[in-house]
């Protein structure tokens, strides 16, 4: 299918305005967890559309706004591959992720497995610390500032499971299934060429299945919790401020809120 100027027009004003009707605004710091195949690029006249997808949730934080992607690497790096590139290790999280990450001009944070990608207002000042973390998603990560920024967190056609601002949240709290006991010795090399080591323990979950989607249980409907759609995607917005506050408080009273065992029903 052939590039459609005239659609790709449509599908970002289109974007734009889905995202601000679920509640996305101007000045947003906004951390993205995607589906692209739910978005419908195809249907809608475009083969490959991330970029038009890009410049309409762009145009709905404005340029006072941030945008963040999860770049994790952990199905490459670890114990067996202990070596990061910022510049050049893959994301194993998504077709969005990566065409971000392989963008011009996008930040990433210095992270092992954990690292996340920027574009926009506050990229440098989310993304420069993260290397002094000892944990995957430890106080330095761009997860654990986003609430200080009053950012929110947009999941695009992928339900509420996969969202890693959850492991920050755990890492408060530290449930037994969290931490596989593995402390790596890491070469990480960040995006202006310098190398730096870091020891970074390792998460766990064997034998567990992990349900973030019990957030929707806890969360405040409209104030701290949307649906919506962008284009053909149903999405969740939710604000991250009250995921870490109400997800700690919900975890310390049962370890294992947001974990199934493998043997229970996990459609509880």
């Amino acid at each position: 299918m052939m590039h459609n100027p005239e659609a790709s027009v449509i599908v970002s004003e289109t974007v734009a305005h889905d995202a601000a009707a679920l509640g996305v605004a101007r000045g947003d710091t906004l951390m993205i967890h995607s589906s692209v195949h739910s978005l419908g690029l195809e249907k809608l006249g475009l083969h490959n559309g991330l970029e038009s997808v890009l410049q309409g949730l762009l145009s709905a934080v404005g340029p006072e706004g941030t945008l963040l992607f999860p770049a994790l690497s952990y199905v490459d790096v670890g114990p067996a591959h202990p070596y990061f590139d910022a510049s050049e290790t893959k994301s194993c999280v998504g077709a969005f992720a990566e065409f971000v990450r392989l963008r011009p001009n996008t930040l990433r944070s210095t992270h092992p497995t954990h690292s996340i990608c920027a574009i926009g207002a506050r990229s440098r000042e989310m993304t420069a610390s993260h290397h002094l973390d000892t944990t995957p998603v430890g106080s330095h990560s761009p997860l654990a500032l986003l609430p200080q920024y009053d950012g929110q967190i947009l999941m695009i056609g992928c339900g509420g499971r996969p969202n890693t601002s959850m492991h920050g949240v755990e890492e408060l709290v530290e449930p037994p299934y969290l931490y596989s006991g593995v402390k790596t010795d890491y070469e990480c090399v960040d995006l202006d060429g310098v190398s730096r080591p870091m020891q970074v323990m390792g998460h766990g979950f064997d034998g567990y299945i992990q349900r973030y989607d019990r957030l929707e249980n806890l969360l405040t409907p409209e104030t701290e919790f949307r649906f919506g759609n962008i284009l053909l995607a149903s999405c969740i917005l939710m604000r991250a401020a009250a995921v870490w506050e109400k997800g700690e408080k919900a975890l310390r009273r049962d370890p294992l809120y947001f974990v199934s065992s493998y043997i229970a029903d996990s459609n509880d």
